[in-house]
């Protein structure tokens, strides 16, 4: 009679930066491109979530925590520069042309074919 063998592999969530240097290699072969594609978003039971790819070995088959900066838009500071109307400069600039009265101005209305 034959004894039937746990196949089933052990699974572990780890972070990248906890792997052994050699499978942190071996992720990075696997995933020659980065992880963008591979990448799926867990989400914990309080809320919290953290981004992971699956690797496996013949004994482990890991998700392995990947760090993601996550771009929550522009703080209210930068918004408010980015939407200033006033545009500095713009004064000096609209006059440049008209100091020495010999400028001329072509518009494409202007143009002769």
């Amino acid at each position: 009679m034959t004894t039937k063998q746990n196949t089933a592999k052990k699974h572990i969530v780890t972070s990248f930066h906890n792997l052994s240097a050699e499978l942190q290699e071996a992720v990075r072969e696997k995933y020659p491109l980065g992880f963008t594609d591979a990448m799926m978003r867990v989400d914990k039971p309080n809320g919290d979530f953290f981004y992971a790819v699956p690797f496996d070995t013949d004994e482990v088959a890991y998700l392995v925590k990947i760090d993601v900066k996550i771009d929550n838009g522009a703080t209210e500071e930068d918004d408010k520069d980015y939407y200033d109307d006033e545009i500095k400069g713009a004064d000096e600039l609209q006059g440049a042309g008209d100091d020495d009265g010999d400028s001329v101005e072509q518009s494409d209305d202007d143009v002769d074919i």
